[in-house]
């Protein structure tokens, strides 16, 4: 079994941590996706990968985003499964090729085998908790395309009971205190290129976020999107606000006593 690991472009260049904590977690779990047994699980990473052409496609460049899609299809098409540590990402992926790939049959295939790390933990390695100790207490922001397209959790307009995948992996990690929020899935405000083109309007929308999970004690501020803390992180160095900010992956490692070396 072949299990791809897809890293973000500015996961790569950013925070190679998250990288290197997905690996791990999925060294750690992978074997429990085998479907036979003495079945070996071989974990790769494509060098060809580049780009999910999600910034062209939301910037309105279609044609550019096209030549990226077709690479994306190239470099995982052989694997079993593929999974990366971001939920836009990985949606773009699922929701937003058609049109952008030729072979449509071949689209429908890798779509169905992409996951979002926490998504694939919870819904083929059948991870219920991560286990471990963390303490401290995590304020949890839950990203609009995990929450909206990948349904990672119940979107708070939707009248459903709530559930969410990131958080039940939380739950179970002694010593971590989850702590909660005025409005539950409220965006961040990055959105890509918005953050660009409405500077004002997206800073307003995080330091709203980011007073949502203050007033009510967060130590930790975390998430299964590493562009959404990229865009909260910022505004927390600028204001120098004592709040740790960190990827789920990476609070799972520590949790676990799992070094991230890299």
């Amino acid at each position: 079994m072949r299990i791809g690991l897809f890293i973000p472009c500015y996961i790569d260049q950013f925070y190679p941590r998250v990288g290197v904590a997905t690996l791990r977690l999925l060294e750690r779990f992978s074997d429990r996706v085998t479907r036979s047994e003495g079945e070996a699980v071989n974990l790769v990473f494509p060098r060809e990968q580049t780009c999910c052409g999600q910034p062209m496609a939301n910037a309105g460049c279609v044609d550019d985003a096209a030549p990226v899609a077709e690479r994306f299809m190239a470099a995982f098409g052989d694997c079993d499964y593929v999974v990366g540590p971001s939920g836009s990402c990985v949606a773009m992926v699922r929701k937003h090729y058609h049109g952008l790939v030729k072979d449509e049959d071949a689209l429908h295939s890798v779509q169905e085998k992409t996951f979002e790390l926490c998504e694939f933990l919870v819904d083929v390695a059948g991870v219920e908790s991560i286990g471990g100790r963390f303490v401290g207490k995590v304020g949890l922001h839950e990203g609009c395309h995990g929450t909206r397209e990948l349904e990672l959790a119940r979107g708070s307009e939707r009248m459903l009971p709530a559930f969410s995948k990131i958080r039940s992996l939380l739950t179970g990690i002694e010593g971590l205190e989850l702590t909660g929020l005025d409005r539950t899935d409220e965006c961040c405000g990055f959105g890509g290129t918005f953050a660009v083109f409405e500077e004002a309007v997206s800073c307003m929308m995080g330091r709203d976020r980011v007073a949502d999970h203050e007033r009510h004690g967060a130590e930790v501020l975390a998430s299964a999107d590493m562009s959404c803390l990229m865009h909260l992180g910022g505004l927390i160095r600028r204001e120098q606000k004592p709040l740790r900010v960190m990827h789920v992956a990476e609070v799972f490692c520590e949790a676990l006593e799992i070094p991230l070396d890299v």
